[in-house]
């Protein structure tokens, strides 16, 4: 298995943990900002469920730029034979 080594930089683990914090924060945004917060300081890739979760709501036109943000960051340290 071909490993991803980007992490998710700091701008967006900024964001990541302001939507943790947020009482008004959507499910989905919850997911993704735990995810990439997870990535921050780890090796750890995106499972194949978050990337799905990601690639929907970069495909909806419903979800906030800081949703898409967080999605993008996610889907970019998934596997990259997937």
């Amino acid at each position: 298995m071909d490993m991803n080594s980007k992490k998710t930089s700091s701008s967006v683990a900024s964001q990541a943990s302001r939507a943790l914090r947020s009482s008004s924060t959507s499910k989905i945004q919850r997911q993704l900002a735990g995810s990439a917060l997870s990535q921050a300081k780890s090796g750890h890739q995106t499972g194949k469920k978050m990337e799905g979760v990601a690639s929907a709501a970069l495909n909806s036109p419903k979800y906030s730029s800081t949703t898409k943000t967080l999605a993008g960051s996610v889907l970019s340290q998934s596997n990259k034979n997937r």
